[in-house]
């Protein structure tokens, strides 16, 4: 995580950056009647990020690279993606890594990403920072949000999806402990893990001894784990573990960096500190780990209710 402040977080949604071009095209489909002809390669760079805005998306299907990415970069024929939010404005100087290539022509994008394979959208461009990649073989569209590197909100887009930042790692290893704090079950717990499961997602916690590879671990409980947030602090979150077996479990939740997070425990009034093992890069080429979390599970969860294209008409 890049852990500098560069906007507050509403910029990120709210405001409309100036494009590096004076044309714009505009979209019949939006009420306007004469586009104006534009190099799709133009649209493309005209930003260095476009952030990937899942909760706009429109209609019942997917195109896995871009529901797992937070952010995609069209690089001269080389496609970028920031798919983790661990090292999220560092790597790859702040593009991410390179996921496949694509070809871009007559308002058409051509994607073969190294995993997913071959995909197709056209290109419409809705304002000056916002485009919509609509794919006709699966009648859905998904709308980007353009943005410079040196004006991203890096910081904003980690807090805002931390249940994500939790799932990014095999396993988390309790490393220390406050000497301070009541006795309480929790103090058994040396491992958790966060499973991404759709809305509710799953977690396991285990009692083995520390030092143990991730792949090894025993998992003595699990149940449903949400993340949710302290008003007037983004920095702070709140940890619910919901065991399947005893009551739940309830933490402040604090990040030290991106491998080790704090949990302050109000009940017994402890302080743990878990340290991620088994970090899990998404999508990387040719990445295919044996692990018992499979990074293909990962993906970013639309809380928007899916609702019917109307583009495949406009097509017509």
């Amino acid at each position: 995580m890049k852990t500098i402040k560069l906007l507050s977080g509403f910029a990120l949604i709210a405001i409309l950056f100036t494009s590096c071009y004076s044309e714009v095209i505009v979209d019949d489909y939006n009420g306007y009647n004469e586009p104006v002809p534009v190099s799709i390669n133009q649209v493309l760079n005209s930003h260095e990020l476009w952030y990937v805005a899942v909760d706009e998306t429109i209609g019942y299907g997917e195109s896995p690279f871009l529901q797992i990415a937070f952010t995609i970069s069209f690089r001269n024929g080389t496609l970028y993606a920031n798919n983790n939010l661990v090292g999220i404005g560092s790597q790859g100087n702040g593009f991410g890594i390179p996921i496949g290539n694509y070809n871009a022509y007559n308002m058409i994008l051509d994607v073969d990403h190294d995993i997913d394979g071959y995909d197709s959208f056209d290109v419409y461009q809705i304002d000056n920072n916002t485009i919509e990649l609509y794919n006709p073989f699966t009648d859905t569209s998904y709308f980007l949000h353009g943005y410079q590197r040196s004006t991203f909100d890096y910081d904003y887009v980690f807090y805002d999806n931390l249940q994500y930042f939790l799932q990014e790692y095999e396993a988390w290893e309790k490393t220390y402990t406050s000497n301070y704090g009541a006795l309480n079950e929790f103090d058994n717990e040396n491992y958790l893990q966060f499973l991404s499961g759709g809305n509710d997602n799953t977690f396991r916690s285990s009692q083995d001894p520390n030092g143990i590879n991730p792949n090894n671990l025993y998992w003595d409980y699990s149940g449903f784990y949400n993340v949710g947030n302290f008003s007037g602090n983004m920095y702070l979150k709140s940890l619910v573990l919901d065991y399947d077996y005893f009551d739940n479990e309830q933490f402040e939740l604090s990040i030290i960096n991106d491998q080790r997070i704090e949990l302050f425990h109000p009940s017994s009034g402890t302080v743990y500190e878990f340290t991620g093992r088994g970090y899990i890069q998404y999508l990387k080429v040719g990445t295919e780990l044996n692990r018992a979390k499979a990074s293909g599970l990962k993906k970013r969860v639309q809380h928007t209710k899916k609702q019917d294209n109307p583009r495949e008409n406009s097509r017509a």
